[in-house]
């Protein structure tokens, strides 16, 4: 018996409060994973292509949330190449993968390296960086 309550009322405050509780949780499991950052971004220049070794880091949670792609970003915006990453990296934090045979424009000299994932898009740590001659 529920005190100063019939038993009724009493039921239905617990089962509220378990379920508050219940989203609460949820809710807060996908906010731990949090944005992806990009760490670190190395970049070879080959001819009039560039190479780039990209460094992401993502509490990866499954295949409902992962990094799922980084791309490179000219100054005014515009995707210039986009590196898909196929499956989460649970066990592998942080992690690097290259593209290669990028071409880019000889006006641009710098970059952006920008990591993106399926729950917060983009929004973590950028990596801005100079193009070698």
């Amino acid at each position: 018996m529920w005190p100063n309550q019939d038993s009724f009322f009493g039921e239905v405050r617990v089962i509220r409060i378990l379920v508050i509780i219940i989203l609460f949780c949820l809710s807060s499991s996908v906010a731990m994973a949090g944005e992806a950052d990009v760490v670190r971004v190395e970049v070879k220049r080959s001819g009039t292509v560039y190479d780039f070794a990209v460094t992401v880091s993502h509490h990866d949670e499954g295949w409902k949330h992962y990094a799922d792609k980084w791309v490179v970003v000219a100054p005014d915006g515009h995707v210039l190449a986009t590196r898909t990453l196929y499956h989460p990296h649970v066990d592998e934090q942080p992690f690097r993968r290259s593209l290669t045979g990028v071409k880019i424009d000889a006006k641009i000299r710098k970059v952006t390296v920008r990591a993106h994932d399926l729950i917060h898009g983009y929004g973590g740590r950028e990596v801005v960086v100079d193009l070698p001659d």
